[in-house]
């Protein structure tokens, strides 16, 4: 039942009348009278017996649509399992709200045209066939499994393995071109395992300058003419819009969905059926796909998995990566798991043996790479003295030049948006805060007056309540205003930004200056001439176990736009080159930043060498759900330490071979707290992001 108690996690009994016998059918949505309420819920199974002598009826079978796959429903369990959540709010993000219009036009495509002369409305049969259930008789290789009362599926939505007849896809047990993959040892035989059916697992280190989304599409092509289907998982919106592109070009249209929740409902609902029913054998899309049923799936793929938009905000706060690998591993199907930067996540998979590695030789990614620069050497400091505390020193500053020079595109990574997002007194340094909320104080353009970023109040009159100056001097210069400055140093050059408020998916090949936030770059025709990395400092110095991991990342998905070293690409990271994450992007090897992070991370007991468990929630609460858990053996209580809203936040560790131990204590404590109808709310969260 779709009852978000976690008490009531388990299935319950109900009679189903001869009324609704036809339409009950496993993985429909239902309705059905509980503690005197009429809630929904989702039909698990038709048995012929029940334990319980005494039993209520079914209310009403809300769609005869069985949208809910059996595959879905395991993995949907083990899910909620792992995260110490419920299966009903697994099942909330496995299958999106029904959408009445699109479900009848998809229903009503499938009935058959009715005779000269016959009645408006035939009846489909009685022991029509299941359209979730594969016919057990051989079907034609021309068609796909029929629906009830409907007839064999065109080309364009032919069943997997099918000729590429008009929808250009490859042909069942044809071998794809591994193009670009032969930069990569190990490429050509991933490639090989997935058209032969068999179930390769691989962490992928993408080249400089790779088109990922062609790769993708080239190992999708391979699943699918080996007669299987995939789903792959990206970040964006802008990530699926190239992904698309490329899948598009290589089985050709009206051979993936796309699941998006930027879609919209009607979208959605409809791309959700089309993979439902089998009329694609690829689904892609954001985290919102990772639960995506497809028939005889064969692949699941994640990029960029360090993306923290590919954890899920709501309960119980899955991965996409961590719930692509569960299913891979309950299906028995190949995983894929790339990026141009490795997270320990992954790097875990490789040490334990689980997935093995596809990466170039060093040759070849010395030949790809840029020219890649670090300003806090001690040449450069001794060239030029300042460069420690310029914020575009010199070497950065005729890298740009010389590009524009050549007639080439110039990309500065700035990791802040807005204006000035923090100001402070430019007499005594001391932050501007709100006099209102004591939020920090920004400056939304040149001529705007500070404003608070938490509550919005503009502090027209601010006056220092250290020193009472009242001039302002920026602490962190936003993207906008670093344009602005880019523009004066540079008149003449054309001058876009690309940040939150309008993202830019190409720009065009000359001299030009690309201002962009992480996340944002766009691709320019031919690569950039010079890539700047900014303000480091911005990203390092976070209060966050993943800040090294995750400003490798976002340079090297910026140091991948550029051209290759011998066509003149360089790139400048505005950082000690003595830093960790600067070695690691001076020499193009996110492994063994991985490698050390993972190391770093096993002997001070971080995730994922260890799992640990979030609790947060008012101190009183929190301290109660700990006291009726049976935490296993081992388990390591530490805290607490304050939270947002003056919750507090207990964290609890364990080995790994405990995780399931630690997950099921959890839940059957909040269970219980529940049942008794605790008044006070308390936040499970397993290996959440972020821990301080």
């Amino acid at each position: 039942m779709d009852v978000p108690l976690p008490h009531l996690d388990r299935p319950f009994d109900y009679l189903v009348p001869d009324t609704l016998d036809a339409d009950a059918r496993p993985g429909v949505r239902v309705k059905v009278r509980f503690a005197g309420q009429l809630v929904d819920g989702w039909l698990l199974e038709r048995v012929a017996e029940s334990a319980h002598p005494k039993l209520a009826y079914l209310e009403k079978v809300v769609s005869p649509v069985p949208v809910l796959a059996p595959e879905v429903a395991e993995l949907a369990r083990a899910v909620a399992d792992r995260y110490a959540g419920s299966l009903a709010d697994v099942l909330r993000l496995a299958v999106p709200p029904r959408h009445a219009r699109v479900e009848k036009d998809v229903t009503a495509a499938d009935a058959p045209t009715p005779p000269a002369g016959a009645d408006a409305v035939i009846p489909a049969s009685a022991d029509a066939a299941d359209p979730a259930t594969p016919a057990t008789a051989p079907e034609d290789a021309a068609s796909g499994p029929r629906d009830a009362a409907s007839g064999p599926r065109d080309a364009a939505s032919a069943p997997l393995g099918a000729g590429s007849g008009e929808s250009g896809g490859p042909d069942a047990g044809a071998p794809v071109d591994p193009r670009g993959w032969r930069d990569y040892p190990a490429g050509p035989a991933f490639l090989r395992a997935l058209t032969a059916g068999r179930a390769p697992r691989a962490v992928w280190s993408a080249l400089p300058g790779e088109d990922w989304a062609d790769r993708y599409a080239d190992a999708v092509a391979a699943t699918v003419a080996g007669g299987r289907g995939a789903v792959v998982v990206v970040a964006d919106a802008r990530d699926l819009d190239r992904l698309d592109a490329a899948l598009t070009a290589v089985l050709g249209p009206g051979r993936h969905a796309c699941l998006s929740a930027a879609a919209g409902p009607a979208r959605r609902y409809r791309a959700f059926l089309a993979a439902r029913r089998g009329d694609v054998p690829v689904v892609i899309g954001t985290r919102a796909a990772m639960f995506a049923p497809v028939e005889r799936l064969g692949l699941v793929a994640v990029w960029d998995d360090g993306d923290d938009l590919h954890a899920e905000p709501r309960a119980p706060y899955p991965h996409a990566r961590d719930v692509l690998l569960t299913r891979a591993q309950l299906a028995g199907v190949a995983a894929l798991v790339g990026g141009y930067a490795r997270t320990a996540e992954a790097q875990l998979l490789v040490e334990t043996g689980w997935a093995r590695e596809v990466v170039a030789d060093r040759a070849t990614v010395r030949a790809r790479m840029p020219a890649i620069a670090p300003t806090g050497d001690d040449p450069h400091l001794a060239r030029d003295p300042g460069a420690a505390s310029a914020r575009l020193p010199s070497l950065a500053w005729t890298t740009a030049r010389d590009a524009l020079r050549a007639d080439l595109p110039v990309l500065v990574q700035v990791p802040r948006r807005g204006y000035l997002p923090s100001v402070a007194c430019a007499d005594c340094r001391a932050p501007a805060r709100c006099p209102h909320c004591a939020g920090p104080l920004g400056l939304p353009s040149a001529e705007g007056a500070p404003a608070c970023r938490w509550c919005g109040r503009v502090a027209a009159a601010y006056a220092c309540p250290e020193c009472g100056g009242r001039r302002l001097r920026a602490s962190v210069t936003g993207a906008r205003r670093t344009a602005e400055e880019l523009g004066r140093a540079f008149p003449g050059v054309p001058v876009r930004t690309s940040g939150r408020e309008e993202v830019l998916a190409t720009v065009p090949a000359g001299a030009g200056l690309v201002i962009a936030t992480p996340g944002a770059e766009p691709v320019a025709e031919g690569g950039y001439g010079a890539v700047l990395l900014l303000d480091s400092w911005a990203l390092l110095t976070r209060a966050d176990l993943r800040a090294g991991e995750e400003a490798l990342r976002r340079w090297l998905a910026a140091a991948a736009l550029a051209r290759p070293g011998s066509a003149g690409g360089r790139v400048v990271v505005v950082a000690d080159g003595a830093l960790a994450p600067v070695q690691a992007l001076l020499r193009w090897d996110s492994a063994w930043f991985a490698t050390r992070e993972l190391a770093e991370r096993r002997e001070l007991g971080f995730p994922p060498a260890v799992r640990m468990a979030s609790v947060t929630g008012v101190a009183d609460a929190v301290a109660d759900l700990l006291a009726g858990a049976r935490l296993p053996d081992g388990a390591e209580v530490l805290g607490p330490v304050p939270a947002d809203e003056g919750r507090e936040r207990m964290l609890v560790r364990v080995p790994r071979a405990r995780a399931a131990a630690l997950a099921g204590a959890l839940h059957a404590a909040a269970g219980q707290r529940s049942a008794r109808k605790a008044a006070d709310p308390v936040r499970l969260q397993i290996d959440p992001l972020s821990l301080f």
